[in-house]
């Protein structure tokens, strides 16, 4: 099973990522790991990349796909794999169609208010960065952290107007991506706004 996940900000990917790559017993390749375990390990990718960072650079194309194409040559990827993160660009997905057949593109659709809900509510302790949601995590003294009884902050990030922005940018960079693969006849809609168990079990009857 080769997948590749789409959806906004809040959309609870990362969580539905998990569940997916336990149930399936296939790698979760998240680009974001896969940039910070090539710079760690020092690989020529890796170097090449620090070095792009660290003159202020966005890392090109050629070099994300470098690391996809190698990470899926992998012997765990031989019985599939979810992308989370790539492609991005048109030019990073027909790379990857040159790569791999894909089985589907899994697309967690969820309404802006509903994201919005999700991410405004969280609340952050500054020292020990663990997390709450008022409504579904709250602590147990309400605006103060468990464990150290600090003041909660909310993120600049988790701010009503930043999310706002987050998810035109989001929309914005992803729908030529959706109406892509929907051409291809590969996109799978899901929708993500019920508790992540219902929506996983969503997935997997549509694939």
């Amino acid at each position: 099973m080769k997948i590749v996940l789409l959806g906004p900000p809040g959309a609870g990917k990362g969580t539905l990522a998990v569940k997916a790559k336990e149930y399936y017993a296939i790698p979760h390749i998240s680009t974001g790991d896969l940039f910070r375990n090539n710079i760690k390990n020092e690989t020529e990718l890796g170097k090449k990349v620090k070095a792009i960072l660290a003159a202020g650079g966005l890392v090109p194309d050629s070099v994300t796909i470098d690391m996809v194409k190698n990470r899926i040559a992998e012997d765990d990827c031989k019985n599939g794999f979810i992308l989370d993160g790539f492609p991005r660009t048109i030019a990073q997905a027909e790379a990857l169609a040159e790569l791999c057949d894909l089985d589907a593109v899994v697309d967690f659709v969820v309404d802006n208010e509903d994201v919005i809900a999700r991410l405004s509510g969280r609340r952050m302790c500054p020292s020990t960065g663990r997390l709450y949601h008022i409504l579904f995590n709250p602590p147990k003294v309400e605006g103060k952290d468990d464990d150290t009884g600090e003041d909660l902050i909310q993120r600049d990030d988790d701010k009503p107007e930043a999310i706002s922005h987050r998810l035109e940018v989001y929309a914005e960079q992803t729908q030529p991506l959706i109406d892509y693969y929907k051409e291809k006849g590969l996109l799978v809609d899901i929708d993500a706004s019920g508790k992540p168990e219902d929506v996983f079990e969503n997935m997997k009857k549509s694939l």
